[in-house]
């Protein structure tokens, strides 16, 4: 994750925001912690992700490019924590367990 003067550009993997991210839900994610700061076009940012899924890489670079904006200005960590960019989100896959189909998937239940 790098953060870089310059005029607003996002790519993600070699591959602009707009062809990484189908979704306008994603790339509104992304940009949140910029626009919430008023500095959408005065940063360059170059992101490498890997694994998860689409909302999950979204989340994580937007967790990234939170971090790196409070790096950048110390000023800017209350009001990006009060929105919620400086929060990891913790949730993580439930293990399956022994007997059962998945996490929490039994076999039907039958009366007789």
């Amino acid at each position: 994750m790098f953060l870089r003067k310059g005029e607003g550009k996002i790519t993600i993997n070699q591959r602009t925001i707009e062809e990484f991210f189908g979704r306008e839900t994603a790339r509104m994610i992304v940009r949140q912690p910029l626009e919430l700061t008023q500095s959408t076009d005065k940063f360059d940012v170059n992101v490498t992700v890997a694994g998860g899924g689409i909302t999950g890489q979204a989340g994580a670079i937007r967790l990234g490019i939170a971090r790196a904006l409070v790096e950048y200005d110390e000023s800017l960590k209350s009001e990006l924590r009060k929105a919620g960019f400086m929060t990891r989100d913790a949730r993580e896959v439930e293990r399956k367990k022994v007997g059962l189909h998945k996490a929490r998937r039994a076999t039907q239940f039958s009366k007789r």
